[in-house]
């Protein structure tokens, strides 16, 4: 999608949902990661995330447009624009848009040293190695072996084990 076409769906999506008409400017920002969009007070223009907008269907782009016009609107209006407000929280609602944008990437899996009580058989996961000489077991005070480095996502598929 191009910054044109961007410009263009945002003033229909304004005019079907909201019956009024988007006159500022709606443009992609590489910078965003976590967030689909973001309204600015200052200027009102839109800033979208390129990369949802990519992984994502018609109708998560849709919610996030919808999402940063009720910000849009309710501004320029002098009502509550906020996430908290009821304004906005009846609005995005009445137009259906989204409340919370989705996640388009995991997260990467962290390292987690595990070590091992001699005295207890404790096991004791931190993220970074430890002196085993100058520490010890917080439950018995015994001696800790370092046993294997996992990481996160190996952490929980033995926990899913465990429960089940």
């Amino acid at each position: 999608m191009t910054q044109e076409e961007l410009q263009h769906l945002v003033e229909q999506i304004s005019w079907e949902s909201f019956k009024r008409p988007f006159t500022h400017q709606a443009i992609f920002n590489g910078r965003l990661k976590t967030t689909g969009g973001r309204y600015h007070l200052n200027d009102h223009h839109l800033d979208f995330n390129p990369k949802m907008f990519e992984v994502s269907d018609k109708e998560v782009i849709i919610g996030i447009i919808k999402h940063e016009l009720c910000h849009y609107h309710l501004h320029l209006d002098g009502k509550g624009y906020r996430h908290r407000d009821p304004e906005f929280k009846q609005l995005l609602a009445q137009t259906g848009g989204l409340r919370y944008a989705p996640a388009i990437h995991e997260k990467k899996s962290q390292k987690i040293e595990c070590y091992q009580c001699q005295k207890c058989s404790n096991w004791i996961y931190r993220k970074r190695k430890i002196n085993t000489d100058r520490y010890l077991c917080g439950h018995c005070r015994g001696r800790l072996t370092w046993k294997e480095t996992k990481y996160s996502h190996q952490m929980l598929k033995t926990k899913r084990e465990v429960s089940v």
